[in-house]
Order: C-alpha cells, then structure tokens, then sequence
C-alpha cells in the first residue's frame, strides 16, 4: 500500500533549474538593463546641489513670518535633499529640515507667556458666574417642603413602626439602630400638624 502513494517534492534546495530557451517569432529584442532602485535615486538626485546657508540661516526665526508658498518651496528642496545620502548634506541643511519637520511651529508652537495665568483667571471668572447666577435661582425658589425637616421624618418613622413596615431590617425591626427616614436637620418652631398636610 505504501508503494502505491507517490512520493513527496523534493527539498528546494535539491532543485536545479536549467536555462529555457524560447524561440520567438520576432526579431531580437532590446536587452534592458536592471540596476538597483538605490542607484536610480542616487543617479536622479546626483545633480540636485546644496541650498545655500543664507537661504537657510536663521530659519527659526523666519520660518512663521514666510509666505506659504515660499515655505513649501523650501521644504520641497530640502525633502529633495534628504533623498541623497545625509554624509553629503550640510550641517545647515540638516539642522534647517529636523526644525521644520520637528520644531516648535504651528500646531507644535509654545504657548505665548502668560497664557496659563489668563486661562486660570477666566476660569475663576466662569465658577464666580455660576455661584452668583446658582444663589441668585436659589434666593427666588419656593422654600423647601415640610417633608424636609428632622420632625415630619420623625413622625415619619413612627408611622412605619406602628405599621411594622419592613419587620426584619428595617425601621420596625428589632433592636434596629439607624436613622429610618431621618435626614434633615431639626426644623425651628412647632413640629407640623394634621393641618398642613392638606
């Protein structure tokens, strides 16, 4: 039975390959020739030369007050620069594309001095708003109801007691110790009546 399957490829490394030749109705053709893609670049780019040091000097300073146009010409150069091998670059070259590529400009630029004092200003200014607009609302409400007092909830508890509401954990419990429906603080004046609450 193992005769009957075939065998399996040989390794890659135990193939030979063997020139094909295929005649071909045309004439010759052109031969080409490949080189590498560091050669094309190298052979392209050889004749771009330096930029020179006064268009590049000082370019920190200058670098927010140019046109735009006159900015993206010069970045076009120097990306067209750092094409070629960076040993054949100036140092001002170098200098010059590492500012405008990492420098601290546009959305990267240092928040001018005294910004950090200005935002924390106008911040007290919009929490001191709000506080007077939140006392201003609050002084023309309605008074509080008279649920909200330390003696409703009282009487409050005393009601669920004399009905055993919640008999096992709750108020009406045994040997229960919290404060039930107790939550405001005592109220100045007679406790309310069966008056007000109609």
């Amino acid at each position: 039975m193992l005769r009957s399957l075939p065998r399996a490829a040989p390794s890659s490394s135990s193939l030979r390959t063997y020139p094909v030749r295929v005649q071909s109705q045309h004439k010759q053709l052109p031969t080409v020739t490949c080189t590498s893609e560091g050669q094309k670049e190298q052979r392209r780019h050889a004749g771009i030369h330096a930029i020179s040091n006064p268009t590049l000097a000082g370019i920190e300073k200058r670098w927010e007050g140019m046109p735009p146009q006159e900015q993206a010409d010069l970045w076009m150069a120097l990306r067209d620069r750092m094409k070629i091998d960076w040993h054949d670059m100036t140092l001002q070259e170098k200098k010059a594309a590492y500012w405008i590529a990492f420098g601290p400009h546009g959305p990267r630029a240092l928040p001018p001095p005294g910004e950090g004092k200005k935002i924390f200003w106008y911040t007290m200014l919009g929490v001191g708003v709000s506080g007077i607009l939140f006392l201003l609302i609050r002084s023309q409400a309605r008074p509080p109801p008279k649920t909200m007092t330390e003696q409703y909830q009282k009487m409050s508890n005393e009601y669920l007691k004399n009905q055993k509401t919640e008999a096992i954990t709750g108020v009406s419990s045994d040997g229960y110790t919290g404060k039930g429906m107790i939550q405001s603080k005592p109220r100045r004046g007679p406790p309310p009546d069966e008056e007000e609450d109609e």
